[in-house]
């Protein structure tokens, strides 16, 4: 008889935490998930729990920690202890401390690091949220980086904290109330967590407009009534402006709010005004009448809300985009308002006790000193990860030696792996924890394995409730939970009591001074408990509710929602949310493009975990060759059809993949898979790496980000065979 039991889903560390029933076969291993309603977040689970099982038992999981024997480059490594791992650890570590100094080793944490347990214990003093890991600090490095550099930062933190002094986390769109809703630049049907897409569905069954803003039609576009506006890689910001533009000019913006409570609105007003339908239209290729139309539906809609994800943060003007956003719904009155872009409620929250967290030794004394300030000021003086490569190779501003990865795949993952793999194998010692092996692990010293989350104790934070994670089953082979992998390292470099090993010790202290105790939670049904509910307060910024201080406004330097932001003005950039072309499109680069007349948009093949599904046989039956999705029109150009081999190139490289030919797509854009170019899945998907075409000199100033959305890029077919050539022809003559 199969056995269950109710616990949290442990694939993926996206979402707070998925409530799901595990089901296990005979062996005790697990067979599969099914939603669990009755818990947090466990309506509905997203594509990937259908691959629990293939993940969590895959032969390609790292059971032991390995030390490399070959040369680096290769996979050639012997099974050592643990113990054996740690003291060759602490070793070369001290040797480079005393050599060099304690900045010389680095440590850059990726999404496979981000179990709420880890986080609690390892997020930066002063970081808004966790980003990187801390473990370093007491070493005496400041040198610790995140994926927190490349992705989610300039929506989550950056943008909403200089303009509203909030978090994205801190905020929600009233999809059950709003009669309009624009997803913009994100896919809910395919994000975690799942259930936003069904509250989408429901909305638009009941007669929501729902407007899809993206060079995609994605599934949100199908839903009845739904309206899909194409709209060119990277002028969203315009977009906005120019939405921005039309509220003002008819006199339809909120004006209690902008006269009270806005700091900027009349510089903001004035730069807007260049900002007509007209001439954005020829920037968005979004119709101009359309523009008007959908700026008059914000303003006067009963309840406009927006659903937002990454989409708009790679290119030159990632925060100024958002923020561009957000300040059209202030203008618009559509914030905190019922059906709007709405403030939770600070009482709401469980606070956790953040006594815990280590401060940086210094940010001065990182390789970030001086640099991307706005993104070390919210970020616990993290320096950016995107000077990594520029200090191990150059020394610049002095040699990185030594470097940990921890649930990342740096090599798949950030632009220009060629420069990334010289990095790599300039260090002098590399370490690699994860799950199986990645591309960067074929340049690591040692490399220690990872368990999922079902494979131990933990917990999981909803905000208003808190939910303790009961370990599942045990971890394959000799994997450990990742806290307890750095709690072990930190006791071998002499600082162990820093770090709690246990996760009931962990939970405990992080609960101390919430109202709840562990034993609360350990007694409590399905191991939840949940902080009553407040009814709903509108505009709370009248309220003194959005302060600490209890004073009415906001939680930023000036009190007020800044469309004109002190911290930016602050730092040297501009206060208004100015909207810029990224370094290489039609606009900014009109010769580039005639050459490369296709722009190219780069991201994950849903439903994915990026590269960790290439280990997985099932998956790579499906999928088994990265795909470049194409519209009709410029496939037809080019003679392409489905299934075609083609080189994709850009300025900087180029890779060979699929054609996939759709009308999802619109015409002059090519979107192409990340998560190639590891060692894991087909052939064809280990030889195209799509971050072959893109650089490191292009980011946004302000947040660092890469553009991974707007370079310019050419397609064309490939021949599936070449023949080899055994003797000439010679009756070709002249014409061979």
């Amino acid at each position: 008889m199969t056995q269950t039991k109710h616990g949290i889903c442990g694939l993926c560390f996206h979402s707070p935490g998925c409530g799901v029933i595990v089901h296990f076969d005979d062996e005790g291993k697990i067979d599969h998930l099914e939603p669990d309603p009755d818990a947090p977040m466990g309506e509905v689970l997203c594509p990937i729990s259908k691959s629990a099982r293939d993940i969590v038992y895959s032969d390609k999981r790292l059971s032991t920690p390995l030390r490399r024997t070959g040369p680096k480059g290769t996979y050639e490594f012997e099974p050592v202890t643990w113990d054996e791992a740690y003291d060759e650890i602490a070793a070369k570590l001290n040797e480079l401390k005393e050599k060099y100094g304690p900045e010389s080793v680095g440590f850059y944490a990726g999404t496979g690091t981000y179990e709420r347990s880890f986080k609690d214990a390892y997020q930066l003093k002063g970081s808004e949220i966790y980003l990187a890991s801390s473990v370093l600090f007491p070493f005496g490095s400041p040198n610790t980086f995140g994926v927190g550099a490349p992705c989610y930062t300039s929506l989550g933190v950056l943008a909403p904290k200089v303009t509203m002094g909030c978090l994205h986390i801190d905020m929600y769109s009233d999809l059950d109330n709003a009669d309009l809703i624009l997803v913009w630049g994100t896919d809910p049907s395919t994000s975690t967590p799942p259930a936003a897409f069904s509250k989408l569905e429901r909305a638009a069954e009941e007669g929501a407009e729902i407007i899809v803003i993206d060079p995609r039609r994605t599934k949100s576009a199908d839903l009845p009534g739904a309206e899909w506006l194409p709209i060119r890689p990277g002028t969203d910001g315009a977009l906005a402006l120019a939405l921005a533009h039309v509220i003002i000019r008819d006199d339809l913006h909120d004006k209690d709010f902008t006269e009270n409570w806005c700091q900027g609105f009349e510089e903001f007003a004035e730069y807007v005004e260049d900002f007509t339908p007209e001439y954005v239209s020829e920037l968005t290729g979004i119709d101009a009448d359309r523009i008007e139309e959908l700026a008059e539906s914000i303003a006067e809609a009963d309840g406009a809300t927006y659903v937002m994800y990454t989409g708009l943060e790679y290119t030159k003007s990632g925060v100024q985009n958002i923020r561009a956003v957000m300040a059209l719904w202030a203008v618009a009155g559509q914030l905190d308002v019922e059906g709007g872009r709405n403030f939770l409620h600070h009482d709401a929250f469980i606070p956790l006790n953040k006594s815990i967290l280590k401060e940086t030794p210094g940010f001065g004394k990182s390789i970030g000193a001086d640099k991307f300030p706005v993104y070390a000021e919210y970020c616990g003086g993290e320096p950016h990860a995107i000077l990594l490569p520029k200090a191990i190779i150059d020394g610049d501003p002095y040699k990185i030696r030594g470097l940990f990865i921890q649930g990342a795949s740096i090599l798949t993952a950030w632009p220009d792996p060629k420069v990334w793999q010289k990095a790599m194998e300039e260090l002098d010692f590399l370490v690699c924890i994860d799950l199986q092996m990645t591309r960067d692990a074929a340049f690591a010293d040692i490399v220690l394995p990872a368990s999922t989350a079902f494979e131990q104790e933990s917990y999981c934070y909803y905000g208003n409730a808190i939910r303790y994670r009961e370990k599942m089953i045990e971890p394959v082979g000799e994997a450990k939970p990742n806290h307890q992998i750095l709690a072990e390292l930190a006791e071998r470099l002499g600082y162990g009591s820093l770090y709690a090993k246990d996760p009931k010790t962990l939970l405990g202290s992080v609960l101390e001074g919430s109202g709840y105790s562990l034993d609360d939670l350990l007694s409590a049904e399905k191991f939840v408990i949940k902080k009553p509910g407040k009814p709903m307060e509108y505009k709370k910024w009248e309220k003194g509710l959005l302060r600490k201080d209890g004073k009415p406004g906001f939680e930023t330097p000036s009190g007020k929602f800044e469309i004109k932001s002190t911290v930016l003005e602050k730092h040297g950039y501009d206060g208004l949310p100015k909207y810029e072309e990224s370094f290489e499109t039609p606009v900014s680069d009109p010769d580039r493009f005639k050459k490369f007349p296709l722009i190219l948009g780069t991201g994950p093949f849903k439903p994915d975990m990026k590269s960790c599904f290439r280990a997985i046989p099932r998956f790579m039956k499906k999928f088994p060759s990265p795909a470049i999705q194409i519209s009709p029109a410029d496939a037809a150009e080019r003679r392409l059809e489905t299934g075609d081999l083609a080189t994709l190139k850009t300025a900087r490289g180029s890779v060979v993949m699929r054609v996939f030919v759709t009308d999802k797509i619109m015409e002059g854009f090519v979107y192409a898979p990340v998560g190639g170019g590891g060692p894991l899945g087909t052939e064809e998907w280990q030889a195209a790496n799509v971050n072959m075409l893109t650089d490191l000199e292009q980011f946004d100033p302000i947040s660092g980000f890469p553009v991974y959305k707007t370079l310019l890029c050419q397609i064309k077919r490939k021949r599936d065979k070449r023949h080899k050539i055994e003797v000439p022809d010679p009756t070709l003559g002249c014409v061979g």
